[in-house]
Formats: C-alpha cells, structure tokens, sequence
C-alpha cells in the first residue's frame, strides 16, 4: 500500500509556472506506475500524464503536451508535475496516482490516490 501527498498548488496568472510534487510513502515507490490528473469545476476527472516505473516512459494528454512535464525521483519517492505557459482551462483539482500494475490514462485503473491539490491560472 501506498499514501500520497500532493503539494506546490495556488494561483497563478496565465502564462506562469507551477510545479507540483507527490510524496509517496513506503519503501516501493519504484514498483508503482504513477499518474497526474485533473478535475475541472463541474467537469470530470481527467488524464494529465503518467511514468513508468522506472520512468522511461511518458504520456501526456494532447492538452497538455509540450507545456507539462512529468518526472519521478525513485530516491526521494516523489513524482513531479512541471507546468509551464499555464492557461486558465489549466484551472483544476490536481490530482496524483500510483498503481502498481497499471501505467496509462485510464483513471479508473488507479488504486491509489491523494487528497489533491487545488491549481488556479487567473487570466
């Protein structure tokens, strides 16, 4: 099992950065596929990016692509969300994810989640 803690939300003006941090617990973080989504006001959850493993490999949602990038440190058992060229549509509950067979889009196949992390982009 898992616990994540997600940080580095708040409010930003369009065009600004953000980054984001996961903080997992336990001693297997390497052993869990991880997963960055959002939750719009009114909206659905939706896919930002996911890592691997070892995180060779990475997957972003066309909305996002070429302006977020998601990385993971196994020795700090963190993963990280870098948002750059922040829009107001950016503007959403971010949320992280961790499962330990699953690595792909579908937020449904995560077990486990955090809290979130409220992200604004002001225009």
């Amino acid at each position: 099992q898992v616990q994540l803690v997600e940080s580095g939300g708040g409010l930003v003006q369009a065009g600004g950065s953000l980054r984001l941090s996961c903080a997992a617990s336990g001693r297997t973080f390497s052993s869990y596929a991880m997963g960055w989504f959002r939750q719009p006001p009114g909206k659905e959850r939706e896919f930002v990016a996911a890592i691997s493993w070892s995180g060779g490999g990475t997957m972003y949602a066309d909305s996002v692509k070429g302006r977020f990038t998601i990385s993971r440190d196994n020795a700090k058992n963190t993963v990280y969300l870098q948002m750059n060229s922040l829009k107001p549509d950016d503007t959403a509950v971010y949320y992280c994810a961790a499962d330990p067979s699953f690595y792909g889009s579908n937020w449904k196949r995560y077990d486990y989640w955090g809290q979130g992390t409220q992200v604004t982009v002001s225009s």
